[in-house]
């Protein structure tokens, strides 16, 4: 089980802070993604905008492999605007 913190847009589109997900100990980055996608359909519009910070370190959304531990926290980052 992971701590899942949603941010901004994502945070609107879940409509939640943050939440606890059951997910694979090993998985990549794109199928951590997906899996979030499973529980919130609606994030799926931000999918090529968003970032994730697993413990903290930004990761890309793609094939590189995650290793995650019970507690880890994975942070949903949509961009954010301003000016």
């Amino acid at each position: 089980q992971v701590s899942v913190l949603y941010f901004a847009r994502s945070a609107e589109l879940a409509g939640l802070r943050c939440e606890t997900l059951s997910v694979p100990r090993q998985i990549t980055s794109l199928q951590l993604w997906e899996e979030i996608v499973k529980v919130h359909p609606r994030l799926a519009v931000i999918r090529d905008q968003v970032i994730f910070a697993v413990r903290q370190e930004y990761v890309l959304l793609g094939e590189q492999l995650l290793v995650l531990q019970p507690g880890d926290e994975v942070a949903i980052i949509p961009p954010i605007s301003g000016g």
